[in-house]
């Protein structure tokens, strides 16, 4: 063999030697494998132990929750939440006069069993006058006083030819059978200090006559309240007779 296979021979064994571990270092490297092998084992048992421990300590909370039936429908939700909500207060009894309430009240029956509709409805501030105010209505004919009626005794006074409904009778042809009202109404005006004041003072109203009526000879504008002041004078129709309103002085 010559020189220089003989180099190339051992430079190949000593490089497979070092290629190839040791016996020892083998034994090393298994040995070290399995005694890793049961610290890991035993880590992933404590791991499923705590994970265990934890899914039984979270297991009552679970437990309380957990439903027993399907869940309940929006409707069946709703129902049980109307059942629960607090007691509305009851509506109370409106004995506000209505539509059928006031007509009813604008009729009357007679004994002959006619009915006799009322032209003239009082309205919401309708009021008796203060006992301290004594207004009084005075009938004069040809100059002389043939009547004297009390105003403050009512708040309202139809006037007119159907006996079986007017308050103040008058027998003249020319008067219709419910020809005007005299009403107290109650109003309110504020005063140079911004405070209001109410008041109940007497109106006029002329409810559509045939004849008219006329206040201090002057005709009034029908189905409106004009204010009467004392000593105003009032006819009507075309009846002769003057009703004068009066104001008593207060003591």
């Amino acid at each position: 063999m010559a020189p220089s296979d003989h180099h190339r021979s051992r430079d190949r064994d000593s490089s497979e030697r070092r290629q190839l571990p040791a016996p020892d270092s083998r034994r090393h490297g298994q040995g070290a494998r399995r005694s890793r092998s049961p610290d890991s084992a035993a880590r992933r048992s404590d791991a499923r132990s705590r994970s265990h421990g934890a899914r039984s300590r979270r297991q009552p909370l679970c437990d309380g929750l957990e439903r027993r039936g399907p869940l309940p429908s929006q409707q069946d939700s709703f129902a049980a939440q109307s059942r629960q909500a607090p007691d509305q207060p009851k509506e109370k009894a409106n004995w506000a006069n209505t539509g059928l309430l006031a007509a009813a009240s604008n009729s009357m029956t007679q004994a002959d069993g006619t009915c006799i509709t009322l032209k003239y409805h009082e309205p919401p501030e309708a009021r008796k006058p203060s006992p301290r105010d004594e207004w009084k209505l005075f009938v004069f004919k040809d100059g002389d006083i043939v009547d004297t009626i009390d105003l403050s005794t009512r708040s309202c006074w139809l006037v007119g030819r159907e006996a079986a409904v007017v308050d103040i009778l008058t027998e003249h042809a020319s008067i219709s059978n419910q020809h005007a009202v005299i009403q107290f109404r109650h109003r309110e005006k504020s005063n140079e200090f911004g405070d209001k004041v109410g008041k109940t003072k007497p109106y006029l109203i002329d409810l559509d006559s045939a004849n008219g009526t006329a206040l201090n000879d002057a005709s009034v504008p029908q189905s409106r309240y004009i204010e009467l002041r004392p000593k105003d004078m009032i006819h009507f129709g075309h009846s002769t007779r003057e009703y004068v309103v009066m104001l008593a002085p207060r003591s």
